[in-house]
């Protein structure tokens, strides 16, 4: 449990910590935008093949993997529907601007509420992947995924915070929301090491799950938003880095 906590607040924290150089960096460029979300997929897509499902099949067969990557993916697809959510590249430039009055006392344009929403998305099952890692009995398999996580929240807090700030959102409030989006990873990391340590049957469809999922966010999200503004070779560089990286991280740690 205090592995499992520890491992959480690190992976979250890194979405805060990622976010820091706002405060110093207003716009940053598409091509290092780019290649930032593809080093970010190249990580997931290692953590999922490398770590998540092998461990999944050590622990079950190939019909458990299958219905938990399915599962996983199904559930993204859903929430996809059901939560509404623009991606920041693709919407489009006559979209009404809607100003919605939160907590904060700050005004959020439509686009940036979307936005967040997109990134809640992604940190629900990327917080569940670090707890049923925990719960695995295959003790490197925690660390691993927590550290993969961390990795890879790193710039995507800074890619968060970055756009709310180009949505017109002071930097510190820009700041805080991305800070948020990492303290519901570690609930829902709460979430999944408490539902897979009640329940063992459930460890292998938790791990098979959270790779399918991760790797519906590659796919689906960071790879075409990584080549939709002509850098497609420094972004497959990024890509290569990020899963060199963490297969690495991996070896060092196993």
């Amino acid at each position: 449990m205090y592995d499992m906590l520890m491992g959480g607040v690190a992976s979250s924290l890194a979405t805060g910590l990622g976010a820091l150089p706002v405060f110093f960096f207003k716009t940053v460029s598409h091509r290092w935008k780019d290649i930032l979300l593809a080093f970010t997929a190249g990580v997931m897509v290692a953590a999922s093949t490398y770590g998540l499902i092998p461990s999944a099949l050590k622990l079950s067969n190939m019909l458990v993997l299958t219905i938990g990557v399915l599962l996983g993916t199904l559930v993204l697809t859903l929430l996809e529907k059901i939560v509404p959510h623009v991606d920041p590249e693709h919407n489009s430039e006559g979209q009404q601007r809607l100003l919605e009055q939160n907590g904060f006392g700050v005004e959020l344009g439509g686009k940036a509420l979307l936005f967040l929403a997109a990134m809640t998305l992604h940190n629900i099952p990327e917080g569940l992947s670090v707890g049923v890692g925990y719960s695995s009995s295959d003790e490197t398999l925690g660390p691993i995924v927590a550290i993969s996580m961390g990795l890879q929240n790193a710039p995507e807090g800074f890619l968060t915070a970055l756009f709310l700030v180009t949505q017109g959102v002071k930097r510190w409030p820009a700041f805080l929301f991305a800070f948020i989006t990492g303290v519901l990873e570690l609930l829902s990391c709460i979430v999944g090491y408490h539902l897979t340590a009640f329940v063992s049957g459930l460890i292998p469809y938790g791990l098979a799950f959270a790779g399918g999922a991760m790797l519906f966010i590659v796919y689906k999200e960071l790879i075409p938003e990584s080549h939709g503004h002509g850098h497609e070779r420094p972004a497959t560089f990024g890509f290569i880095l990020g899963l060199l990286l963490m297969i690495g991280l991996s070896e060092w740690l196993g």
